[in-house]
């Protein structure tokens, strides 16, 4: 066999060892992101609550918005991390939602009927399950910032109404109706939320934050009854304080 060809077949040493420092490399830094994942938690769950202010967006004619009014909600949270600080945020919120409304309205009152204006400040009750997108800073000192945007399905469970009806001449009479038949059973809405999270060690925090849930589908059932061709029309947007733990 010619010297030439010997060493042809020969092993090249060199290579071989770069190879290897390879391989042992690339399993060490496979080791050490395996350890970063199991280090971080990829699950977390929590409870939360606070106020709103709440308010109804009309769409029909002749109808306005009567001011903001002030609910309350409160739920519990699930955050998936599917990296360190993106996720997934779900769970569900029991939400008491306030607005209210000024329209045209026919009061009966027999054997009369009165044309006068309703001032009606609607008290409704959700399930809300919200599906958002949660993405948070490092850690800064003892807190971290985060953000999410995302959607909410909300599931009517409960309605009634304040009514005030101003006549063209006397006093106003109040009273209080159950108007869950004039409600849609679901409400859609777009969810943005900005705060702050404060670790208390481990997977353990404190959470403050504003939510914006702003309702994108109609929740009025029926027409008018001065007008049967003015459908009712509003939509339902609140404004939420949450303060919760996670663990």
């Amino acid at each position: 066999m010619r010297p030439d060809a010997w060493m042809l077949m020969k092993p090249n040493k060199k290579k071989y060892k770069m190879k290897k420092h390879l391989i042992i490399f690339l399993l060490f830094s496979f080791l050490a992101a395996a350890t970063t994942v199991a280090q971080q938690k990829p699950f977390v769950f929590g409870f939360q609550a606070g106020p709103n202010i709440g308010w109804m967006k009309p769409d029909a004619a002749g109808y306005s918005s009567d001011g903001v009014k002030i609910g309350f909600s409160w739920g519990f949270i699930a955050d998936f991390y599917l990296m360190e600080n993106y996720g997934i945020t779900s769970g569900f919120d029991v939400i008491f939602l306030n607005g209210g409304i000024r329209m045209p309205h026919h009061k009966v009152n027999a054997p009369d009927t009165i044309s006068g204006i309703l001032n009606r400040k609607y008290r409704l009750k959700y399930i809300q399950i919200p599906l958002t997108l949660r993405m948070r800073t490092k850690e800064l000192g003892p807190f971290r910032i985060y953000g999410k945007i995302g959607l909410g399905s909300s599931f009517l469970i409960g309605a009634k109404a304040d009514d005030e009806f101003i006549p063209p001449t006397g006093e106003p009479l109040k009273e209080e109706v159950d108007i869950y038949d004039d409600i849609t059973f679901m409400r859609e809405s777009l969810i943005l939320g900005a705060g702050v999270e404060f670790l208390l060690g481990g997977s353990t925090s404190i959470i403050a934050g504003l939510v914006f849930n702003n309702g994108f589908m109609d929740i009025l059932k029926g027409q008018n009854n001065t007008d049967p061709t003015i459908n009712n029309k509003a939509f339902a947007n609140f404004l939420a304080f949450n303060v919760g733990i996670v663990f």
